[in-house]
């Protein structure tokens, strides 16, 4: 199939073509002899949810056909290259479905024991950690996800979950094997082992202090906000009062400043992706709402669609629209540029050169 898009193609942030084709399943720029079907709107490359988990559902693992519409889902919303941050399932299947978006893995969470969500995550003591990684880092496509903090019962408070000197020994062993490392970070007190160590990622960093955000800036690592999840927080906090009241009020102050932190780590330099934490107890499919909520927190447009699209495809190692790419790409009725709401009603949906499905546009 041959497409014609007339555009607006947004190649980037500053490189706009006025039209491009889809021919053999790549983008390019130059006009093909064959007859072509034309899409037209603006045109940006698949977008990303760069937290996001296909396989997992609120109990732990759920079956392929779940883990199937969990993928459908986020492709008929944009998302057409997703990082999986951590998931029970097998779905190299997913690999093999023309229809499905790209996935990067990251293995299985690996957590400390009872110190996580039960059936999510790998369950060792800080002695297994440095093998774990070693497996993970061969299950997963260049990643590697650590819990860097949950509660913990005894103190009533969240708290970290591994050694200093182990988080050195488990960052060089995934280096060395060619995979990054992130960490989900709620809390304070984890960051600033989890950086010295190398980490590559943090998940959530609600917990971002003056000095932990320079310490990140200082050592290029990325944050990853989710803050569509941390909008549950004071949910999370009420069921919580009653026996672990100082973890509730932890909970709900770093809601609190969920907006504020973000921006400081945007200031900073820091680079921010937009990550919905899909899959567990939230819908896939709200990779829109994660990046109106990025704008929320004083992100300028401009650097939302960084972090959503252009930017975020070239961290986890993709193209987006340049000459010869894969033609993942998504089209939009108005400018998303002028105003981000634009990114939840796609009008097309190209994955591999194919339109995929085709959106009705929502009603007046």
């Amino acid at each position: 199939m041959t497409l014609h898009l007339k555009g607006p193609v947004l190649v980037g942030a500053d490189d706009v073509r006025p039209e491009a084709w889809v021919l053999d399943g790549r983008v390019t720029y130059d006009r093909p002899s064959s007859e072509a079907t034309t899409v037209e709107g603006f045109v940006l490359p698949g977008l990303v949810d760069a937290h996001c988990h296909i396989g997992l559902g609120t109990h732990g693992q759920v079956t392929a056909d779940v883990a199937e519409q969990q993928a459908l889902t986020d492709r008929d919303a944009g998302a057409l290259l997703l990082r999986d941050a951590g998931s029970p399932a097998d779905t190299r299947w997913v690999d093999d479905r023309e229809d499905l978006p790209v996935l990067v893995r990251a293995g299985r969470h690996i957590a400390r024991t009872r110190r996580y969500l039960r059936d999510f995550g790998e369950e060792i003591e800080p002695d297994r950690l440095v093998e774990t990684v070693r497996r993970q880092a061969a299950r997963g496509d260049g990643w590697v996800k650590l819990v860097g903090d949950w509660i913990d019962r005894s103190t009533g408070d969240l708290a970290p979950c591994w050694p200093a000197d182990v988080l050195v020994e488990a960052m060089t062993a995934a280096h060395e094997l060619g995979a990054r490392v992130t960490a989900h970070c709620f809390g304070q007190d984890c960051l600033e082992d989890l950086v010295t160590a190398g980490i590559d990622c943090i998940e959530h960093g609600t917990g971002l202090t003056e000095a932990t955000i320079t310490l990140l800036a200082d050592r290029g690592v990325a944050v990853v906000p989710t803050l569509i999840n941390i909008d549950t927080f004071p949910d999370i906090a009420a069921s919580a009062q009653e026996k672990f009241p100082t973890y509730a009020a932890h909970m709900r102050a770093l809601h609190a400043r969920r907006h504020a932190t973000v921006r400081a780590a945007f200031d900073a330099g820091i680079a921010l992706y937009a990550g919905t934490d899909a899959g567990g107890s939230l819908a896939h499919g709200r990779v829109a709402d994660e990046a109106l909520e990025l704008a929320r927190a004083g992100l300028p447009p401009s650097d939302v669609l960084e972090a959503t699209c252009w930017r975020a495809r070239s961290w986890l190692g993709h193209d987006g629209l340049t000459e010869g790419a894969q033609a993942d790409l998504v089209v939009y009725a108005s400018d998303p540029r002028e105003d981000l709401r634009a990114l939840k009603h796609p009008t097309a949906v190209v994955l591999r050169g194919i339109p995929r499905s085709r959106p009705s546009p929502p009603a007046s």
